[in-house]
């Protein structure tokens, strides 16, 4: 298969495949960690409130630069928007399918998302599919670009597990790029896409971001990926099978999702 077309079926550029990204400088390194920790614990604030926190912790930084740094990491400010911006492209946006819809059973409905993780000397992206009823995590991935085939390798992985009534997802390029939904519906799986700036959509997955880098990622301050990916497995094991959920009836994401096996046998909303 031609480069040019594989590039097609992933959604990507062929100047894309072979772009090497320049490191950041370690100061800059440095602000987007502090940005990181502040947009976990408050995901609505934009570049300019930004700005004004890191100013306000003594930081000497413009809006320029901030706003540079968000569009690396990938974060934008979630609050509703009048206008939606257009997908790229070529790229088609879905409808948001679960506006008023009870979560009832596992498999109904599953959501992925991407966030940036620091490292001591650098940063990765992580990706991850969950489940709503049961919060218990299919799959995830880690990459160093924001490319689209890390995602399409957890799809695959997560649907090894089984198959979800809907799939929920933002409007990232990851998404909207053919080969994802085309891997969806070949496995008969409806898209759903959430607004953008609306938080509320795909709330499980911020929820798990926020436990991922209190929980581990602050705490451990990996040195390099492989000290990365063996924390995260190791954190992802005990989020699924050992950490008692408030919102399950402090049962563990893993016993609930195994109730999946005592309802009805149907898969799907």
């Amino acid at each position: 298969m031609s480069v040019r077309r594989q590039c097609e079926l992933l959604g990507l550029s062929r100047s894309s495949l072979y772009y090497q990204p320049a490191p950041e400088a370690a100061e800059n390194l440095r602000l987007m960690r502090l940005i990181d920790q502040e947009y976990t614990a408050h995901p609505f604030l934009g570049s300019r409130r930004m700005t004004a926190w890191l100013q306000s912790q003594g930081e000497v930084v413009n809006r320029k630069r901030v706003r540079r740094l968000l569009r690396v990491m990938g974060l934008e400010a979630i609050y509703p928007k009048p206008r939606l911006s257009a997908a790229g492209k070529g790229h088609r946006v879905y409808p948001y399918l679960l506006r008023g819809v009870a979560i009832e059973r596992p498999d109904q409905v599953w959501s992925a998302d991407i966030t940036y993780v620091p490292l001591a000397a650098g940063f990765m992206y992580l990706a991850a599919t969950i489940d709503w009823y049961s919060r218990y995590v299919l799959a995830w991935r880690l990459s160093n670009t924001l490319d689209g085939s890390f995602c399409l390798d957890m799809l695959d992985e997560a649907l090894g597990r089984g198959r979800p009534g809907v799939f929920n997802t933002d409007q990232g390029v990851q998404f909207t790029a053919g080969a994802w939904a085309g891997r969806l519906e070949g496995a008969g799986v409806a898209v759903s896409m959430d607004g953008r700036g609306r938080c509320l959509d795909n709330v499980f997955v911020e929820r798990l971001w926020r436990s991922v880098k209190y929980e581990d990622v602050y705490l451990h301050g990996y040195e390099a990926v492989p000290d990365l990916e063996r924390g995260l497995r190791r954190y992802f094991g005990y989020y699924n099978h050992e950490r008692l959920h408030q919102s399950l009836g402090y049962r563990t994401p893993a016993v609930v999702y195994g109730e999946r096996t005592k309802t009805c046998g149907c898969v799907g909303s």
